[in-house]
């Protein structure tokens, strides 16, 4: 997922190696926080829609499953009324919510699964965006004192840009980040590899042993 990679290229981000390499240290930091709100944005909506799409499938396996256990009923009650015929339309109707249940079921796992990452993702992000605000202010302040003494120490002895850039090494070995990797990936495959024919002999096969099932009962 693409929103994921962006998310992980800014938890990865290395603010103190950022404001060491940038021109204008201000207004990078400025922008790797402005890009990380709207990640941040991005990633809740799309929890937010991972999560309505979660329920929905849940929704939907919980109606076949309503259906399978309505047209057992009805096979049985064709069944006690010696309606043979009925008795097998209606276990068919019921193997085939039963299939779309399981096939529901199995949506829902992969969404949990991707909802899941999404949630780790908004986690890291905004752990990473409250540290980033905590410390810009703190990292701008050493940047704005390092070229200060360093234009006093120029002025002075007339030295190059050596203060500064001594400075900058005492900075970064001060300032610690801490690199939180939120990035996960879900692939979902699927396949029956069944031929149509044999699945029909297998389906007439189970319809006929739940017949065989449901008789045996209503006879007892």
């Amino acid at each position: 997922m693409a929103l994921l990679e962006r998310v992980g290229t800014l938890l990865r981000a290395n603010l103190n190696d950022l404001v060491d390499r940038a021109e204008d240290p201000e207004k990078m930091l400025k922008q790797v926080i402005l890009d990380m709100e709207n990640q941040l944005m991005q990633v809740k909506t799309q929890v937010a829609i991972g999560l309505a799409d979660q329920h929905l499938l849940e929704r939907r396996s919980a109606e076949n499953r309503g259906k399978e256990a309505e047209w057992i009923r009805k096979a049985e009650l064709a069944v006690a009324k010696q309606q043979d015929d009925l008795a097998r339309i209606a276990i068919e109707r019921s193997i085939e919510a039963r299939k779309l249940a399981e096939s529901f079921d199995q949506q829902v796992g992969d969404q949990r699964t991707q909802v899941e990452n999404l949630k780790s993702a908004l986690r890291g992000l905004d752990a990473k965006l409250t540290e980033a605000r905590a410390t810009s202010e703190v990292l701008m302040a050493k940047h704005r004192r390092a070229k200060t003494l360093g234009d006093a120490a120029e002025a002075r002895s007339g030295l190059n840009g050596n203060a500064s850039s001594s400075v900058w090494d005492r900075m970064n070995r001060k300032v610690d980040r801490a690199e939180a990797v939120g990035q996960a990936k879900s692939e979902m495959a699927a396949g029956d590899g069944i031929e149509e024919r044999f699945a029909a002999l297998e389906k007439a096969d189970e319809i006929d042993r739940l017949l065989a099932a449901l008789k045996g009962r209503s006879a007892a």
